[in-house]
């Protein structure tokens, strides 16, 4: 069996799949390149490729025994106006441009727009940007019928250009027709994650969460202006959230959009789940060997905030250089990780524990891990809360999480410091302390005399029962004598 060494980093890596990345020589280069998690975008390639990606990964991942997570990132409800008579037309600068229910083929002076609901919504000196903001129109005048507005920023204009509107909380459901088809295939083939694209709202996630049936963890894509007014709502719905500043970069003014990448980061991160900042991290990397200055600083300080998860866009999936975005983003991270204000700055959020004893014990690891030197902290988890609370507290050493649930160490690897592994479960203290040592060993966390602190709850096999805490030290011995005596089990 292969065998990857821990990241030695505490920030996730999240590889988008594409035509440049799908083959499977070219996703174990990825692997072992740094990639920690795969991202299928549901908008391109039919089922049946998504389907072998499936195939590929998971024979990655034993391949290697490595849980690795795959995120389902839905298409959602797109905007898009109708089609030209000649395929495109020019909108001059502070011309007038009109929208309506016309299907017929649009010109310079109109076009369709085929979303009533549009409509019923949009006042005047509201705005309107087509093709991701590259064409700004400023509403004059509104009907039941047409959409009269000037041309701020004028441009071409083709066939089925996606709107934005960014002042105006749209009526449309989150899920679309083609996302519930590709919500019950990522469900079916076991994906870990689902991205629910386009929320406006925390009642967005209801149906995917019933369609979901309590199968895989769901994400909530912040890429809305109107989301981030209930922001703490949605939070506390999902499992995860992302921060997608594609969209959210074209709805909002661009010196908006980092106050409110660190505001979402923050604010998830006090909950414990996991966070993940996305879109054009490594954008020149498309084309280009190596990043601009600009792209290397963004990554960093991404780091420096403590997302859980940076993530690769269009550079894996489409880009001349995958493997090389995922070694320059890897080394990025390890960079600012081994900078030796790191710490400090990734603890410049309080994250006070709540008034529970699997919290204060949680709070206990970080105060063991900054006290004493421990190779690592080991938590036993039925659910991956208890992960959860430990990574929350962004610890200085690595979380050693084991669980008897596959699933569970597949949604743990996108969480900050952790390396999931899934085991047989416990049914003994004695039992619980020799396989937090042998696996402590066996993944290289430690070697012979060092310590590490076990998180557990007794009794045993009960979630929710996070108690103890316990500092053991290694010993090669013992693992030898594990080896001799249970060769068979993981």
């Amino acid at each position: 069996m292969a065998k990857l060494l821990p990241r030695g980093r505490k920030v996730k890596i999240l590889a988008t799949i594409g035509p440049s990345s799908r083959d499977p020589d070219t996703l174990r280069a990825l692997l072992c390149a740094g990639a920690d998690a795969f991202r299928f975008n549901m908008s391109h390639g039919d089922h049946a490729v998504h389907a072998e990606n499936f195939k590929t990964v998971r024979a990655l991942e034993k391949e290697f025994n490595r849980p690795i997570a795959i995120l389902c990132d839905l298409q959602g409800p797109k905007l898009r106006v109708g089609e030209f008579a000649e395929g495109k037309a020019v909108i001059a600068h502070g011309a007038t441009f009109t929208l309506d229910r016309d299907e017929t083929p649009g010109d310079a002076s109109r076009v369709c727009l085929p979303h009533p609901e549009i409509f019923d919504v949009i006042a005047v000196g509201q705005r309107l940007l087509i093709n991701d903001g590259k064409i700004r129109l400023k509403v004059k005048q509104v009907d039941d019928t047409s959409i009269t507005c000037q041309a701020e920023v004028g441009g071409v204009i083709s066939d089925r250009k996606g709107v934005n509107v960014p002042d105006a909380e749209i009526p449309i459901p989150a899920l679309t027709a083609k996302d519930r088809r590709d919500l019950d295939f990522a469900i079916e083939h076991g994906a870990d994650w689902i991205g629910l694209s386009f929320v406006q709202r925390p009642e967005d996630l209801s149906e995917a969460r019933q369609l979901m049936g309590g199968r895989g963890a769901l994400c909530a894509k912040i890429e809305k202006p109107q989301a981030i007014k209930r922001l703490d709502e949605i939070i506390a719905l999902s499992d995860g959230v992302m921060v997608a500043r594609g969209d959210l970069g074209v709805e909002l003014n661009p010196e908006e959009v980092p106050p409110l990448q660190k505001k979402i980061v923050n604010a998830t991160r006090l909950t414990g789940k996991p966070v993940i900042v996305a879109t054009q991290m490594l954008e020149s990397m498309i084309e280009s060997p190596t990043p601009t200055r600009a792209e290397v600083s963004d990554v960093a300080n991404a780091v420096y905030d403590g997302a859980d998860v940076v993530m690769l866009s269009a550079e894996t999936a489409a880009g001349d250089w995958p493997e090389e975005a995922v070694i320059m983003m890897d080394s990025i991270a390890r960079q600012v990780e081994r900078d030796e204000g790191y710490k400090m700055r990734v603890r410049l959020l309080d994250t006070p524990p709540d008034a529970t004893t699997a919290d204060a014990l949680a709070h206990a690891c970080m105060t063991v891990g900054d006290t004493i030197e421990l190779a690592a902290i080991t938590v036993f988890t039925s659910t991956g809360s208890s992960a959860r609370r430990v990574a929350r507290e962004r610890p200085a050493v690595p979380v050693m999480v084991l669980t008897p649930s596959v699933a569970v160490a597949r949604r743990v690897a996108l969480l900050w410091g952790a390396h999931p592994i899934a085991t047989r479960d416990i049914g003994s203290f004695e039992e619980m302390i020799g396989k937090a040592k042998r696996m402590s060993l066996r993944h290289g966390f430690g070697q012979e005399g060092s310590a590490i602190a076990v998180m557990a709850g007794v009794p045993f096999g009960h979630s929710g029962a996070t108690n103890l805490l316990h500092v053991v030290t290694l010993s090669g011995a013992e693992l030898d004598e594990y080896e001799n005596d249970h060769p068979e089990e993981d």
